[in-house]
């Protein structure tokens, strides 16, 4: 055993026995070392740690299960989260822990949520060295000492080697990632990707903070400088503009993709960043490309040069996916408490390839809750083998794959807050505009930039507005700085009645996928619902 824990609860008292070296809380140079040593990745320039994830590089949401329990069986959202069998749980534990007998294996304590009052303590133990700098990066780290004393509340096994059997543990493939809620454990097995240990406690948050009344939710955030009461929160799915737009040099940085939100207000989940490195430049995103050449940075999937380890930003060979872990003390305008207020200003990012929707628009609090239920943006041409015109993607909360409830349990909830806390809503489109994807252009970042700024100081709430005709939300008719037209996305278009067209095809996709939650949500909402 090397490292500092409390010794009262090594892994031995867990149960997990049999082990070769156990490594306990080791900081990043360790970390560093150990993993070099292994062969596991190679070092990069500044001290980055540069390693490839096999045929994973990405998550494998079709493999992950919930065990079905009974404490957590009318809770539990099943037509999203695969069921496991308890026993089938038992033998994927028992033949786990045979197979890591003699082995090495490195553990980090740490926890999730920089509100103290709701953090939750959790122990990752992997089978890779970088695995647990990845982890010690993105979760938040307890001082020193507290590890004398640390008891964790779940723990996580990440066990690359170990392949599942389909028919013994109840899986789909030879890769797993298995909650069990009753048993506060986790069992990965199967992937490299380093992003399962990370959204496996995401999962975790996202199911016991709504059982408290605090909002979990898949956004990133910032405050003004000084000012912690004018927290604006961004929703996004991948592709929105997300960590890009919420890491504005003028504000302070709160965290890039996961938060609760609770009476206090909100508090980042995480202590670092994971943060996609694909196009990633100097000119456009300093503070994050700065990240790539800074000690214990992992670089993840990304094509370098053999003999200067130069990272080649544009290559996409190996995956679109490529990505950076870093901790939050790496930006310079990040918050050091990582707690904001309640939130200012709601922002719903969407990247629509239809070129329907305006750039900006103020939301009800009922609309908000609509198209936080639908998490609308779409895939375009190019993107995917087969896809040869805009694909709407509707993902739940703008985060379905992490979400063990019902959407509508994180809808009401998001609901009660906005009304409770006087939150504006806003739905920003940073997809096309005079056209579908194909014929018009993408939305144009400093007209984006621009009204983002105006909606959260407040100048923009002064302007005129207009309701939409297709979803009913009000949108500026001007704003200084941004061209009218642009406000106006039928008068952007060549032929209006193409326009129109398009917008009737969307406003039904919008229709279609809503009817799931009519049986779940009030009358105010469904009288919002189009089509």
């Amino acid at each position: 055993m090397t490292g500092r824990v409390n010794p009262a609860h090594r892994l031995d008292d867990q149960g997990i026995k049999g082990l070769g070296n156990v490594y306990y809380n080791l900081m990043e140079p360790a970390l560093v070392e150990a993993a070099l040593k292994r062969g596991e990745g190679t070092l990069g320039n500044g001290g980055t740690f540069l390693v490839t994830t096999g045929k994973h590089t990405g998550r494998s949401p079709k493999d992950k299960f919930v065990v079905r329990t009974e404490s957590v069986e009318d809770t539990i959202w099943w037509e999203n989260n695969a069921p496991m069998a308890p026993d089938a749980f038992d033998v994927l534990q028992k033949d786990i822990l045979a197979h890591m007998k003699g082995g090495d294996y490195f553990v980090q304590d740490l926890y999730g949520g920089a509100d103290p009052a709701h953090r939750l303590d959790v122990r990752m133990v992997t089978e890779l060295a970088w695995h647990g700098l990845f982890i010690r990066h993105l979760l938040r780290r307890p001082d020193r000492e507290e590890l004398d004393t640390f008891v964790p509340e779940f723990t996580i096994i990440n066990c690359p080697s170990f392949k599942a059997d389909p028919k013994r543990h109840g899986c789909r493939s030879e890769t797993v990632v298995a909650l069990n809620f009753d048993k506060k454990l986790i069992l990965i097995g199967g992937t490299e990707y380093a992003g399962e240990n990370k959204k496996s406690v995401f999962s975790l948050l996202n199911y016991i903070l709504p059982g408290k009344g605090i909002m979990a939710m898949h956004c990133s955030a910032n405050h003004a400088p000084g000012n912690p009461v004018d927290t604006a929160i961004f929703f996004g799915l991948s592709g929105t503009g997300k960590t890009t737009l919420s890491a504005d040099p003028s504000r302070v940085l709160i965290g890039d993709d996961e938060h609760g939100w609770s009476n206090r207000g909100t508090f980042n989940f995480e202590g670092g960043c994971y943060a996609k490195t694909i196009n990633l430049s100097a000119e456009a995103e300093p503070e994050i490309y700065a990240t790539t050449q800074k000690f214990a940075t992992v670089i993840e999937n990304m094509i370098y040069d053999e003999e200067t380890k130069e990272l080649d930003f544009s290559d996409d060979s190996l995956t679109a996916n490529m990505r950076c872990a870093y901790p939050l003390n790496y930006i310079s305008n990040a918050s050091k408490s990582s707690l904001g207020g309640h939130p200012k200003n709601i922002i719903m990012l969407t990247c629509d390839a239809f070129g329907v929707l305006p750039p900006i628009a103020r939301l009800t609090p009922a609309q908000a809750m609509y198209h936080f239920l639908s998490g609308f943006t779409s895939k375009v041409a190019g993107t995917e083998r087969g896809v040869t015109e805009p694909e709407p993607t509707f993902s739940t909360c703008f985060g379905a794959p992490f979400m063990p409830r019902r959407p509508e349990v994180y809808g009401n909830l998001l609901r009660e807050k906005i009304a409770k806390h006087g939150a504006t809503c806003w739905l920003v489109n940073t997809g096309w505009t005079g056209g579908a994807y194909g014929t018009g252009s993408r939305m144009p970042i400093k007209a984006t930039r621009a009204l983002l700024t105006a909606a959260l100081d407040g100048t923009l709430a002064e302007a005129k507005f207009r309701k939409d005709s297709n979803f009913g939300f009000e949108v500026p008719v001007s704003m200084p700085g941004v061209a009218d037209i642009l406000l106006d996305p039928r008068r952007t278009w060549d032929n209006p009645e193409s326009y129109d067209r398009q917008a009737k095809k969307l406003v039904n996709m919008f229709a279609e996928n809503f009817s799931q939650y009519e049986d779940y949500i009030d009358d105010d909402v469904k009288a919002v619902a189009i089509g």
